[in-house]
Protein backbone atom coordinates (compact mmCIF):
# COMPACT_ATOMS: atom_id res chain seq x y z
CA UNK A 1 0.00 0.00 0.00
CA UNK A 2 2.82 2.37 0.89
CA UNK A 3 4.70 1.70 -2.36
CA UNK A 4 1.60 1.94 -4.54
CA UNK A 5 0.57 5.32 -3.12
CA UNK A 6 4.05 6.82 -2.92
CA UNK A 7 5.77 5.34 -6.00
CA UNK A 8 3.46 3.75 -8.53
CA UNK A 9 0.69 6.36 -8.70
CA UNK A 10 2.94 9.45 -8.80
CA UNK A 11 5.23 7.91 -11.46
CA UNK A 12 2.59 5.95 -13.43
CA UNK A 13 5.16 3.13 -13.54
CA UNK A 14 3.71 -0.16 -14.78
CA UNK A 15 6.99 -2.12 -14.33
CA UNK A 16 7.10 -1.06 -10.67
CA UNK A 17 3.49 -2.19 -10.24
CA UNK A 18 4.26 -5.58 -11.85
CA UNK A 19 7.34 -6.00 -9.66
CA UNK A 20 5.33 -5.21 -6.53
CA UNK A 21 2.66 -7.72 -7.57
CA UNK A 22 5.26 -10.46 -8.04
CA UNK A 23 6.83 -9.72 -4.66
CA UNK A 24 3.38 -9.68 -3.10
CA UNK A 25 2.49 -13.00 -4.72
CA UNK A 26 5.66 -14.56 -3.31
CA UNK A 27 4.98 -13.20 0.17
CA UNK A 28 1.38 -14.42 0.13
CA UNK A 29 2.57 -17.84 -0.99
CA UNK A 30 4.95 -17.96 1.96
CA UNK A 31 2.20 -16.78 4.31
CA UNK A 32 -0.24 -19.39 3.01
CA UNK A 33 2.40 -22.10 3.38
CA UNK A 34 3.21 -21.04 6.91
CA UNK A 35 -0.48 -20.91 7.87
CA UNK A 36 -1.03 -24.38 6.38
CA UNK A 37 1.99 -25.79 8.21
CA UNK A 38 0.90 -24.19 11.47
CA UNK A 39 -2.66 -25.52 11.17
CA UNK A 40 -1.32 -28.99 10.44
CA UNK A 41 1.06 -28.82 13.39
CA UNK A 42 -1.78 -27.74 15.71
CA UNK A 43 -4.05 -30.48 14.35
CA UNK A 44 -1.36 -33.05 15.01
CA UNK A 45 -0.72 -31.65 18.48
CA UNK A 46 -4.43 -32.13 19.25
CA UNK A 47 -4.37 -35.62 17.75
CA UNK A 48 -1.24 -36.52 19.74
CA UNK A 49 -2.93 -35.37 22.94
CA UNK A 50 -6.01 -37.44 22.09
CA UNK A 51 -3.90 -40.48 21.27
CA UNK A 52 -2.04 -40.13 24.57
CA UNK A 53 -5.14 -39.68 26.72
CA UNK A 54 -8.04 -41.51 25.04
CA UNK A 55 -7.41 -44.92 26.57
CA UNK A 56 -6.52 -43.63 30.08
CA UNK A 57 -9.63 -41.42 30.00
CA UNK A 58 -11.80 -44.33 28.86
CA UNK A 59 -10.43 -46.59 31.60
CA UNK A 60 -10.95 -43.85 34.19
CA UNK A 61 -14.50 -43.33 32.92
CA UNK A 62 -15.24 -47.03 33.40
CA UNK A 63 -13.74 -47.00 36.90
CA UNK A 64 -15.71 -43.88 37.81
CA UNK A 65 -18.95 -45.44 36.51
CA UNK A 66 -18.46 -48.34 38.92
CA UNK A 67 -17.01 -46.44 41.87
CA UNK A 68 -19.66 -43.68 41.87
CA UNK A 69 -22.46 -44.49 39.39
CA UNK A 70 -24.71 -41.72 40.69
CA UNK A 71 -22.03 -39.09 40.13
CA UNK A 72 -20.87 -40.38 36.75
CA UNK A 73 -21.90 -38.00 33.94
CA UNK A 74 -22.16 -40.42 31.04
CA UNK A 75 -19.59 -39.76 28.36
CA UNK A 76 -18.74 -36.24 29.52
CA UNK A 77 -15.06 -37.11 29.95
CA UNK A 78 -14.83 -38.22 26.32
CA UNK A 79 -16.59 -35.04 25.20
CA UNK A 80 -14.14 -33.00 27.29
CA UNK A 81 -11.27 -34.70 25.51
CA UNK A 82 -12.86 -33.98 22.12
CA UNK A 83 -13.35 -30.34 23.09
CA UNK A 84 -9.76 -29.98 24.25
CA UNK A 85 -8.45 -31.52 21.03
CA UNK A 86 -10.71 -29.30 18.90
CA UNK A 87 -9.53 -26.17 20.70
CA UNK A 88 -5.85 -27.04 20.21
CA UNK A 89 -6.48 -27.68 16.51
CA UNK A 90 -8.59 -24.53 16.03
CA UNK A 91 -7.91 -20.82 15.71
CA UNK A 92 -7.57 -20.13 19.44
CA UNK A 93 -3.88 -21.06 19.82
CA UNK A 94 -3.14 -19.30 16.51
CA UNK A 95 -4.45 -16.04 17.96
CA UNK A 96 -2.19 -16.43 20.99
CA UNK A 97 0.83 -17.05 18.74
CA UNK A 98 -0.03 -14.04 16.55
CA UNK A 99 0.03 -11.81 19.62
CA UNK A 100 3.81 -12.24 19.68
CA UNK A 101 4.06 -10.29 16.40
CA UNK A 102 2.52 -7.12 17.87
CA UNK A 103 5.91 -5.59 18.89
CA UNK A 104 7.19 -6.00 15.32
CA UNK A 105 4.14 -4.24 13.85
CA UNK A 106 4.47 -1.44 16.39
CA UNK A 107 8.17 -1.09 15.57
CA UNK A 108 7.30 -0.60 11.88
CA UNK A 109 4.70 2.01 12.88
CA UNK A 110 7.43 3.77 14.87
CA UNK A 111 9.43 3.94 11.65
CA UNK A 112 6.52 5.80 10.07
CA UNK A 113 6.10 8.48 12.74
CA UNK A 114 6.26 8.92 16.49
CA UNK A 115 2.59 9.92 16.92
CA UNK A 116 1.38 7.01 14.79
CA UNK A 117 3.13 4.50 17.03
CA UNK A 118 1.90 6.31 20.14
CA UNK A 119 -1.73 6.02 19.01
CA UNK A 120 -1.20 2.39 18.02
CA UNK A 121 0.57 1.63 21.31
CA UNK A 122 -2.20 3.28 23.33
CA UNK A 123 -4.77 1.25 21.41
CA UNK A 124 -2.78 -1.95 21.93
CA UNK A 125 -2.55 -1.31 25.68
CA UNK A 126 -6.28 -0.58 25.74
CA UNK A 127 -7.11 -3.83 23.95
CA UNK A 128 -4.69 -5.90 26.05
CA UNK A 129 -6.21 -4.42 29.21
CA UNK A 130 -9.63 -5.18 27.84
CA UNK A 131 -8.51 -8.75 27.08
CA UNK A 132 -7.34 -9.29 30.65
CA UNK A 133 -10.56 -7.75 31.93
CA UNK A 134 -12.46 -10.03 29.56
CA UNK A 135 -10.69 -13.07 31.03
CA UNK A 136 -11.63 -12.07 34.56
CA UNK A 137 -15.22 -11.07 33.83
CA UNK A 138 -15.86 -13.97 31.44
CA UNK A 139 -14.58 -16.42 34.04
CA UNK A 140 -16.83 -14.89 36.69
CA UNK A 141 -19.90 -14.46 34.49
CA UNK A 142 -19.77 -17.69 32.50
CA UNK A 143 -18.29 -20.15 35.01
CA UNK A 144 -21.62 -21.20 36.45
CA UNK A 145 -23.38 -21.04 33.09
CA UNK A 146 -20.78 -23.28 31.46
CA UNK A 147 -20.82 -25.73 34.36
CA UNK A 148 -24.62 -25.91 34.35
CA UNK A 149 -24.63 -26.30 30.58
CA UNK A 150 -22.37 -29.35 30.93
CA UNK A 151 -24.72 -30.88 33.53
CA UNK A 152 -27.80 -30.11 31.45
CA UNK A 153 -26.12 -31.61 28.38
CA UNK A 154 -25.32 -34.81 30.29
CA UNK A 155 -28.94 -35.00 31.51
CA UNK A 156 -30.24 -34.44 27.99
CA UNK A 157 -27.99 -37.12 26.50
CA UNK A 158 -28.86 -39.55 29.33
CA UNK A 159 -32.60 -39.19 28.64
CA UNK A 160 -32.08 -39.75 24.91
CA UNK A 161 -29.78 -42.76 25.42
CA UNK A 162 -32.12 -44.36 27.97
CA UNK A 163 -35.14 -43.92 25.71
CA UNK A 164 -33.25 -45.30 22.73
CA UNK A 165 -32.01 -48.37 24.60
CA UNK A 166 -35.52 -49.10 25.85
CA UNK A 167 -37.36 -48.09 22.69
CA UNK A 168 -39.65 -51.15 22.78
CA UNK A 169 -40.90 -50.40 26.29
CA UNK A 170 -41.27 -46.70 25.51
CA UNK A 171 -43.39 -47.42 22.44
CA UNK A 172 -45.41 -50.24 24.00
CA UNK A 173 -46.36 -48.23 27.08
CA UNK A 174 -47.15 -45.04 25.19
CA UNK A 175 -44.31 -43.03 26.71
CA UNK A 176 -42.88 -41.51 23.52
CA UNK A 177 -44.53 -38.10 23.99
CA UNK A 178 -43.62 -38.04 27.68
CA UNK A 179 -39.97 -38.76 27.00
CA UNK A 180 -40.03 -36.21 24.19
CA UNK A 181 -41.25 -33.60 26.65
CA UNK A 182 -38.62 -34.63 29.20
CA UNK A 183 -35.90 -34.39 26.58
CA UNK A 184 -37.28 -31.08 25.36
CA UNK A 185 -37.20 -29.65 28.88
CA UNK A 186 -33.60 -30.78 29.43
CA UNK A 187 -32.63 -29.46 26.00
CA UNK A 188 -34.22 -26.07 26.76
CA UNK A 189 -32.26 -25.89 30.00
CA UNK A 190 -29.07 -26.76 28.12
CA UNK A 191 -29.72 -24.12 25.46
CA UNK A 192 -30.54 -21.50 28.08
CA UNK A 193 -27.21 -21.97 29.86
CA UNK A 194 -25.35 -22.14 26.56
CA UNK A 195 -27.03 -18.95 25.42
CA UNK A 196 -26.04 -17.20 28.63
CA UNK A 197 -22.37 -18.10 28.13
CA UNK A 198 -22.53 -17.15 24.44
CA UNK A 199 -24.12 -13.76 25.22
CA UNK A 200 -21.27 -12.84 27.56
CA UNK A 201 -18.56 -13.98 25.16
CA UNK A 202 -20.28 -12.40 22.16
CA UNK A 203 -20.71 -9.12 24.01
CA UNK A 204 -17.02 -8.84 24.81
CA UNK A 205 -16.15 -9.83 21.24
CA UNK A 206 -18.38 -7.09 19.82
CA UNK A 207 -16.84 -4.45 22.11
CA UNK A 208 -13.31 -5.51 21.15
CA UNK A 209 -14.21 -5.31 17.45
CA UNK A 210 -15.58 -1.79 17.89
CA UNK A 211 -12.46 -0.73 19.77
CA UNK A 212 -10.20 -2.08 17.06
CA UNK A 213 -12.17 -0.34 14.30
CA UNK A 214 -12.14 2.89 16.33
CA UNK A 215 -8.40 2.59 16.79
CA UNK A 216 -7.87 2.00 13.07
CA UNK A 217 -9.91 5.13 12.29
CA UNK A 218 -7.94 7.09 14.91
CA UNK A 219 -4.65 6.07 13.29
CA UNK A 220 -6.08 7.08 9.92
CA UNK A 221 -7.10 10.47 11.36
CA UNK A 222 -3.68 11.04 12.92
CA UNK A 223 -2.05 10.04 9.64
CA UNK A 224 -4.25 12.47 7.74
CA UNK A 225 -3.26 15.27 10.10
CA UNK A 226 0.40 14.44 9.62
CA UNK A 227 -0.06 14.43 5.83
CA UNK A 228 -1.68 17.88 6.03
CA UNK A 229 1.21 19.00 8.20
CA UNK A 230 3.64 17.67 5.57
CA UNK A 231 5.34 15.23 7.93
CA UNK A 232 4.35 11.95 6.16
CA UNK A 233 3.06 10.90 2.77
CA UNK A 234 -0.40 9.62 1.91
CA UNK A 235 0.98 6.09 1.53
CA UNK A 236 2.20 6.17 5.11
CA UNK A 237 -1.26 7.24 6.26
CA UNK A 238 -2.99 4.29 4.55
CA UNK A 239 -0.25 1.76 5.40
CA UNK A 240 -0.20 2.74 9.07
CA UNK A 241 -3.97 2.33 9.34
CA UNK A 242 -3.92 -1.15 7.80
CA UNK A 243 -0.80 -2.23 9.71
CA UNK A 244 -2.35 -1.17 13.01
CA UNK A 245 -5.48 -3.15 12.20
CA UNK A 246 -3.32 -6.17 11.37
CA UNK A 247 -1.35 -5.79 14.59
CA UNK A 248 -4.47 -5.73 16.76
CA UNK A 249 -6.45 -8.39 14.90
CA UNK A 250 -5.00 -11.24 17.07
CA UNK A 251 -6.35 -9.50 20.18
CA UNK A 252 -9.84 -9.45 18.71
CA UNK A 253 -9.49 -13.08 17.58
CA UNK A 254 -8.30 -14.12 21.05
CA UNK A 255 -11.35 -12.48 22.64
CA UNK A 256 -13.66 -14.11 20.09
CA UNK A 257 -12.17 -17.52 21.00
CA UNK A 258 -12.29 -16.89 24.73
CA UNK A 259 -15.44 -18.97 25.21
CA UNK A 260 -13.71 -21.98 23.63
CA UNK A 261 -10.63 -21.35 25.74
CA UNK A 262 -12.67 -21.26 28.96
CA UNK A 263 -14.58 -24.40 27.98
CA UNK A 264 -11.33 -26.20 27.09
CA UNK A 265 -9.75 -25.15 30.38
CA UNK A 266 -12.73 -26.40 32.38
CA UNK A 267 -12.69 -29.65 30.42
CA UNK A 268 -8.97 -30.06 31.13
CA UNK A 269 -9.62 -29.54 34.83
CA UNK A 270 -12.37 -32.17 34.84
CA UNK A 271 -10.15 -34.61 32.98
CA UNK A 272 -7.29 -33.98 35.42
CA UNK A 273 -9.60 -34.55 38.39
CA UNK A 274 -10.98 -37.74 36.85
CA UNK A 275 -7.56 -39.16 36.02
CA UNK A 276 -6.12 -38.34 39.45
CA UNK A 277 -9.11 -39.88 41.24
CA UNK A 278 -9.34 -43.10 39.22
CA UNK A 279 -5.84 -43.91 37.95
CA UNK A 280 -4.15 -46.52 40.17
CA UNK A 281 -0.91 -45.40 41.76
CA UNK A 282 0.97 -48.51 40.66
CA UNK A 283 0.14 -51.70 38.85
CA UNK A 284 0.24 -54.73 41.18
CA UNK A 285 2.66 -57.53 40.49
CA UNK A 286 1.50 -60.30 38.19
CA UNK A 287 0.28 -63.32 40.20
CA UNK A 288 0.01 -66.99 39.20
CA UNK A 289 -3.35 -68.36 38.13
CA UNK A 290 -5.58 -69.44 41.06
CA UNK A 291 -6.22 -73.16 41.34
CA UNK A 292 -7.09 -73.93 45.00
CA UNK A 293 -9.84 -71.96 46.74
CA UNK A 294 -11.89 -68.78 47.08
CA UNK A 295 -12.14 -67.17 50.50
CA UNK A 296 -14.47 -64.44 51.76
CA UNK A 297 -13.34 -63.01 55.09
CA UNK A 298 -16.03 -61.17 57.07
CA UNK A 299 -16.72 -59.01 54.02
CA UNK A 300 -19.23 -56.19 53.75
CA UNK A 301 -20.13 -54.03 50.76
CA UNK A 302 -22.86 -51.86 49.29
CA UNK A 303 -23.77 -49.68 46.37
CA UNK A 304 -20.78 -47.40 45.52
CA UNK A 305 -21.41 -43.82 46.48
CA UNK A 306 -23.73 -44.74 49.37
CA UNK A 307 -23.18 -45.43 53.05
CA UNK A 308 -25.67 -48.25 53.54
CA UNK A 309 -24.21 -51.78 53.28
CA UNK A 310 -26.22 -54.40 51.44
CA UNK A 311 -23.93 -57.29 52.49
CA UNK A 312 -22.60 -57.56 56.03
CA UNK A 313 -20.04 -59.86 57.64
CA UNK A 314 -20.19 -62.61 55.01
CA UNK A 315 -17.58 -65.32 55.51
CA UNK A 316 -17.03 -68.66 53.74
CA UNK A 317 -14.44 -70.64 51.80
CA UNK A 318 -14.97 -72.66 48.62
CA UNK A 319 -12.41 -75.26 47.58
CA UNK A 320 -11.71 -76.10 43.96
CA UNK A 321 -14.33 -78.35 42.40
CA UNK A 322 -17.24 -77.02 44.45
CA UNK A 323 -20.34 -75.06 43.49
CA UNK A 324 -22.32 -72.78 45.78
CA UNK A 325 -25.96 -71.93 45.26
CA UNK A 326 -27.22 -68.70 46.86
CA UNK A 327 -30.92 -68.25 47.59
CA UNK A 328 -32.97 -65.78 49.56
CA UNK A 329 -35.81 -63.30 49.22
CA UNK A 330 -35.63 -60.26 46.96
CA UNK A 331 -33.32 -57.45 48.12
CA UNK A 332 -31.46 -59.82 50.43
CA UNK A 333 -28.06 -58.93 48.92
CA UNK A 334 -27.52 -61.83 46.52
CA UNK A 335 -26.53 -59.70 43.51
CA UNK A 336 -24.41 -57.47 45.76
CA UNK A 337 -22.49 -60.54 46.90
CA UNK A 338 -22.00 -61.58 43.28
CA UNK A 339 -20.60 -58.16 42.38
CA UNK A 340 -18.25 -58.29 45.35
CA UNK A 341 -17.00 -61.77 44.41
CA UNK A 342 -16.00 -60.66 40.90
CA UNK A 343 -14.47 -57.37 42.07
CA UNK A 344 -17.03 -55.03 40.53
CA UNK A 345 -17.89 -53.67 43.99
CA UNK A 346 -14.96 -53.43 46.41
CA UNK A 347 -15.26 -54.91 49.87
CA UNK A 348 -15.78 -52.08 52.37
CA UNK A 349 -14.59 -54.36 55.15
CA UNK A 350 -12.98 -57.76 54.99
CA UNK A 351 -11.43 -59.39 51.95
CA UNK A 352 -12.26 -61.56 48.97
CA UNK A 353 -9.28 -63.74 48.10
CA UNK A 354 -8.28 -66.08 45.28
CA UNK A 355 -5.60 -68.50 46.42
CA UNK A 356 -5.02 -66.21 49.39
CA UNK A 357 -4.44 -63.05 47.30
CA UNK A 358 -7.00 -60.26 47.74
CA UNK A 359 -8.75 -59.13 44.56
CA UNK A 360 -7.16 -55.68 44.70
CA UNK A 361 -3.73 -57.34 44.51
CA UNK A 362 -4.47 -58.59 41.01
CA UNK A 363 -4.02 -56.66 37.81
CA UNK A 364 -7.55 -56.04 36.46
CA UNK A 365 -6.83 -57.61 33.07
CA UNK A 366 -5.28 -60.69 34.68
CA UNK A 367 -8.13 -61.04 37.18
CA UNK A 368 -10.69 -60.93 34.38
CA UNK A 369 -9.09 -63.98 32.75
CA UNK A 370 -9.71 -66.05 35.89
CA UNK A 371 -13.33 -64.92 36.43
CA UNK A 372 -16.50 -65.68 34.52
CA UNK A 373 -19.49 -63.48 35.25
CA UNK A 374 -23.07 -63.62 34.02
CA UNK A 375 -24.98 -60.65 35.47
CA UNK A 376 -28.68 -60.58 36.16
CA UNK A 377 -29.27 -58.29 33.20
CA UNK A 378 -27.33 -59.88 30.35
CA UNK A 379 -25.70 -57.22 28.16
CA UNK A 380 -24.12 -58.16 24.86
CA UNK A 381 -22.27 -55.75 22.60
CA UNK A 382 -22.46 -54.83 18.94
CA UNK A 383 -20.32 -57.33 17.08
CA UNK A 384 -20.36 -60.97 16.10
CA UNK A 385 -21.39 -63.88 18.29
CA UNK A 386 -17.78 -65.09 18.31
CA UNK A 387 -16.48 -61.69 19.43
CA UNK A 388 -18.96 -61.56 22.30
CA UNK A 389 -18.08 -65.06 23.48
CA UNK A 390 -14.35 -64.30 23.24
CA UNK A 391 -14.84 -61.07 25.23
CA UNK A 392 -13.57 -59.16 22.18
CA UNK A 393 -10.12 -60.63 22.63
CA UNK A 394 -7.87 -59.81 19.70
CA UNK A 395 -6.89 -62.87 17.67
CA UNK A 396 -9.00 -65.15 19.84
CA UNK A 397 -8.52 -68.90 19.43
CA UNK A 398 -11.51 -70.31 17.49
CA UNK A 399 -11.16 -73.61 19.35
CA UNK A 400 -11.50 -71.80 22.70
CA UNK A 401 -14.64 -70.04 21.43
CA UNK A 402 -16.19 -73.32 20.31
CA UNK A 403 -15.16 -74.98 23.59
CA UNK A 404 -16.94 -72.26 25.59
CA UNK A 405 -20.04 -72.52 23.41
CA UNK A 406 -20.01 -76.30 23.78
CA UNK A 407 -19.63 -76.04 27.55
CA UNK A 408 -22.71 -73.81 27.59
CA UNK A 409 -24.48 -76.23 25.21
CA UNK A 410 -25.12 -73.38 22.79
CA UNK A 411 -22.93 -74.52 19.89
CA UNK A 412 -25.78 -76.08 17.91
CA UNK A 413 -28.00 -73.05 18.45
CA UNK A 414 -25.27 -70.74 17.13
CA UNK A 415 -24.85 -72.85 14.02
CA UNK A 416 -28.54 -72.28 13.27
CA UNK A 417 -28.04 -68.52 13.12
CA UNK A 418 -27.86 -66.91 9.63
CA UNK A 419 -24.05 -66.62 9.63
CA UNK A 420 -23.21 -68.90 12.55
CA UNK A 421 -20.50 -67.53 14.80
CA UNK A 422 -20.03 -64.55 12.44
CA UNK A 423 -23.63 -63.37 12.90
CA UNK A 424 -23.84 -59.69 13.83
CA UNK A 425 -26.06 -59.49 16.91
CA UNK A 426 -26.60 -55.71 16.85
CA UNK A 427 -26.41 -53.28 19.72
CA UNK A 428 -27.18 -54.94 23.08
CA UNK A 429 -27.86 -58.22 21.24
CA UNK A 430 -31.03 -56.87 19.63
CA UNK A 431 -30.98 -59.59 16.96
CA UNK A 432 -31.31 -62.37 19.58
CA UNK A 433 -34.06 -63.50 21.91
CA UNK A 434 -33.74 -63.19 25.67
CA UNK A 435 -32.93 -66.89 26.06
CA UNK A 436 -30.32 -66.77 23.30
CA UNK A 437 -28.65 -63.73 24.86
CA UNK A 438 -28.52 -65.46 28.23
CA UNK A 439 -27.00 -68.64 26.84
CA UNK A 440 -24.41 -66.73 24.80
CA UNK A 441 -23.68 -64.72 27.95
CA UNK A 442 -23.11 -68.04 29.74
CA UNK A 443 -20.67 -69.08 27.01
CA UNK A 444 -18.86 -65.76 27.47
CA UNK A 445 -18.61 -66.43 31.21
CA UNK A 446 -17.10 -69.86 30.50
CA UNK A 447 -14.63 -68.64 27.85
CA UNK A 448 -11.06 -69.49 28.72
CA UNK A 449 -12.08 -71.90 31.51
CA UNK A 450 -11.96 -69.32 34.33
CA UNK A 451 -11.36 -70.53 37.87
CA UNK A 452 -14.30 -68.67 39.45
CA UNK A 453 -17.63 -68.54 37.60
CA UNK A 454 -20.39 -66.38 39.12
CA UNK A 455 -23.87 -66.69 37.60
CA UNK A 456 -26.60 -64.30 38.75
CA UNK A 457 -30.03 -65.84 38.04
CA UNK A 458 -28.74 -67.63 34.92
CA UNK A 459 -32.04 -69.43 34.27
CA UNK A 460 -34.40 -66.45 34.29
CA UNK A 461 -34.95 -66.66 30.50
CA UNK A 462 -34.22 -70.35 29.95
CA UNK A 463 -36.54 -73.17 28.98
CA UNK A 464 -36.17 -76.76 30.17
CA UNK A 465 -33.45 -77.50 27.63
CA UNK A 466 -31.59 -74.37 28.65
CA UNK A 467 -31.78 -75.29 32.35
CA UNK A 468 -30.37 -78.73 31.60
CA UNK A 469 -27.53 -77.07 29.68
CA UNK A 470 -26.93 -74.78 32.66
CA UNK A 471 -26.69 -77.74 35.01
CA UNK A 472 -24.20 -79.47 32.71
CA UNK A 473 -22.15 -76.27 32.51
CA UNK A 474 -21.97 -76.01 36.31
CA UNK A 475 -20.96 -79.67 36.57
CA UNK A 476 -18.33 -79.06 33.88
CA UNK A 477 -16.82 -76.21 35.90
CA UNK A 478 -16.61 -78.46 38.93
CA UNK A 479 -15.15 -81.35 36.94
CA UNK A 480 -12.23 -79.26 35.64
CA UNK A 481 -11.40 -77.98 39.13
CA UNK A 482 -13.12 -74.62 38.97
CA UNK A 483 -15.57 -72.99 41.38
CA UNK A 484 -19.12 -71.97 40.47
CA UNK A 485 -21.39 -69.60 42.39
CA UNK A 486 -25.02 -69.64 41.27
CA UNK A 487 -27.68 -67.17 42.42
CA UNK A 488 -31.20 -68.41 41.80
CA UNK A 489 -34.83 -68.00 42.73
CA UNK A 490 -35.85 -71.34 41.20
CA UNK A 491 -34.50 -74.53 42.81
CA UNK A 492 -34.01 -76.07 39.34
CA UNK A 493 -30.90 -73.90 38.89
CA UNK A 494 -29.29 -75.56 41.91
CA UNK A 495 -29.18 -79.07 40.48
CA UNK A 496 -25.44 -78.86 39.80
CA UNK A 497 -24.33 -77.33 43.12
CA UNK A 498 -23.16 -79.16 46.23
CA UNK A 499 -23.45 -76.24 48.69
CA UNK A 500 -26.28 -73.80 49.37
CA UNK A 501 -26.23 -70.46 51.17
CA UNK A 502 -29.32 -68.63 52.40
CA UNK A 503 -29.16 -64.83 52.55
CA UNK A 504 -31.62 -62.51 54.25
CA UNK A 505 -31.21 -58.82 55.01
CA UNK A 506 -27.61 -58.95 53.81
CA UNK A 507 -26.48 -61.66 56.24
CA UNK A 508 -25.84 -65.37 55.93
CA UNK A 509 -28.70 -67.30 57.53
CA UNK A 510 -27.65 -70.82 56.56
CA UNK A 511 -24.74 -72.46 54.74
CA UNK A 512 -24.09 -76.12 54.14
CA UNK A 513 -24.68 -79.13 51.88
CA UNK A 514 -27.45 -78.61 49.37
CA UNK A 515 -29.87 -81.26 50.57
CA UNK A 516 -29.50 -80.32 54.22
CA UNK A 517 -30.07 -76.60 53.69
CA UNK A 518 -32.93 -77.01 51.21
CA UNK A 519 -34.73 -79.36 53.60
CA UNK A 520 -34.60 -76.62 56.24
CA UNK A 521 -35.82 -73.72 54.11
CA UNK A 522 -38.22 -75.53 51.79
CA UNK A 523 -41.13 -77.50 53.28
CA UNK A 524 -43.97 -79.44 51.61
CA UNK A 525 -47.39 -77.84 51.98
CA UNK A 526 -50.66 -79.76 51.33
CA UNK A 527 -52.80 -78.29 48.57
CA UNK A 528 -56.55 -77.75 48.59
CA UNK A 529 -58.78 -80.81 49.35
CA UNK A 530 -60.23 -80.91 45.83
CA UNK A 531 -56.78 -81.18 44.23
CA UNK A 532 -55.14 -84.41 43.21
CA UNK A 533 -53.75 -86.35 46.22
CA UNK A 534 -50.24 -86.50 44.76
CA UNK A 535 -49.99 -82.75 44.28
CA UNK A 536 -47.48 -81.13 46.65
CA UNK A 537 -46.23 -77.53 46.59
CA UNK A 538 -42.88 -76.25 47.79
CA UNK A 539 -42.92 -72.83 49.41
CA UNK A 540 -40.13 -70.68 50.79
CA UNK A 541 -40.89 -69.13 54.19
CA UNK A 542 -40.02 -65.56 55.14
CA UNK A 543 -36.33 -65.83 55.95
CA UNK A 544 -36.00 -63.46 58.83
CA UNK A 545 -33.06 -63.83 61.14
CA UNK A 546 -35.18 -65.43 63.84
CA UNK A 547 -36.85 -67.91 61.51
CA UNK A 548 -33.57 -68.98 60.01
CA UNK A 549 -31.98 -69.55 63.37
Amino acid sequence: MLEVYDRVLPSWSIPTLVGLCLVLLLLYAFQGSFDMIRSRILARVGAALDEELNQPVFRSLMRASIAAPKEASGQQALRDLDQLRAFLAGSGPSALFDLLWMPLYLAVCFGFHFWIVMVALAGALLLVTFTLLTELLTELLTRNATREAVKAGALRNGIADGARRNAEVVHALGMVDRFARRWGGANSLYLRHQQGASDVSGGFGAVSKVLRMLLQSAVLAVGAYLVIAGEVTGGVMIAASILTSRALAPVELAIANWKGFVAARQGARRLSTLLQATTPQAEPMKLPAPRKFVTVEQASTGTPGTQRPTIQEVAFQLPAGSALGIIGPSASGKSSLARMLVGVWPAWRGKVRLNGAALEHWQPEDLGQHIGYLPQDVELFAGTVAQNIARFEEEADPQAIIAAATAANVHEMILQLPEGYDTQIGEAGAALSGGQRQRIGLARALYGEPFLVVLDEPNSNLDTEGEQALTQAILGVRARGGIAVVIAHRPSALAGVNLVMVLAEGRVQALGPRGEVLNKVLRPVPVAPDAKPAAVALVRPNLSAGAAS
